[in-house]
């Protein structure tokens, strides 16, 4: 059963909304330990000093910031707690905003908003802020502090209920200036190939399925184990030479619009990953 990581209070002018925070999503990322070849040990790291060589006890670590190569600023624990943002278990919604307006690349986690309590007053209020969120088809960008730190977030309804998103400040977002391939985007192209590319683009185009897509590699990777942990051998094939880059733009584009009218989607050229296969054990 999920617990509420957060509990406090949605405010929108005079009106608060007790409520409470709970996880919407978590990875299924594959995670591996270290392990010494051979003994099969585990490899731990241990904080050593850079200049004398020898391990540093936790009670020894300071934080520093860096001005420059070298040359760092030790702040004190004492000294950061004066500046934590204050833990005042409010959302407050300063702006309501079309979603529309708001670009995915400011989005960061996202959370389940449920109303604190039984009680008929939450759940009346909760529903409130819902409808008539629903109703305008608006977003309520909000700040909260979450454990020590101060988050931008964005309030929507989803699919019933209420959703908070985190976002990025605006000083967080990587200028496209600073990728020094995005400087110069000067190309020509003819209104035959852009026709040719919408096409394409007309042909693959589908309702949104989540369902649709899966994780393979992870899938893979785990029936890899599977069979590993059950002492079978594996033979690992050699990955085959990735295919030449195709130089014609307008011969890529006929023969994908040609594979697309088809029903087949064609992908562009990708080195072909490596694939474990079952070796017969010769009998005893």
């Amino acid at each position: 059963m999920p617990r509420a990581i957060w509990t406090g209070s949605i405010s929108f002018g005079l009106v608060n909304v007790p409520v409470k925070l709970y996880t919407a999503a978590h990875q299924e990322d594959l995670s591996f330990h270290q392990l010494e070849e051979g003994t099969g040990a585990r490899v731990k790291y241990k904080r050593v000093s850079e200049k004398t060589g020898r391990e540093v006890p936790w009670e020894k670590i300071v934080k520093g910031y860096e001005l420059g190569k070298g040359r760092y600023v030790v702040i004190t624990p004492e000294e950061l707690a004066g500046y934590k943002p204050s833990a005042t278990k409010a959302i407050e919604i300063e702006d309501f905003v079309d979603l529309i307006d708001i670009d995915p690349i400011y989005y960061g986690s996202t959370y389940y908003v449920a109303p604190a309590g039984d009680g008929e007053g939450a759940r009346k209020a909760y529903k409130l802020l819902l409808e008539a969120m629903e109703k305008q088809q608006k977003v309520g960008i909000a700040r909260f502090v979450l454990r020590t730190k101060q988050y931008l977030a964005a309030v929507r309804p989803y699919d019933g209920v209420l959703a908070l998103s985190t976002m990025l400040f605006e000083d967080e977002i990587v200028p496209r200036s600073d990728i020094s391939e995005m400087k110069n985007m000067r190309a020509t192209v003819t209104d035959r190939e852009v026709k040719m590319a919408s096409q394409i683009i007309d042909s693959l185009s589908t309702d949104w399925k989540p369902s649709r897509y899966k994780d393979t590699y992870r899938t893979s990777v785990l029936e890899l184990i599977k069979k590993k942990a059950k002492g079978e051998e594996l033979v690992v094939d050699e990955a085959e030479a990735p295919a030449e880059k195709v130089v014609d733009l307008m011969a890529a584009l006929e023969a994908s619009l040609d594979a697309a009218k088809k029903g087949t989607k064609k992908k562009a050229p990708a080195k072909k990953p490596a694939r474990a296969k079952t070796a017969k054990k010769k009998a005893a």
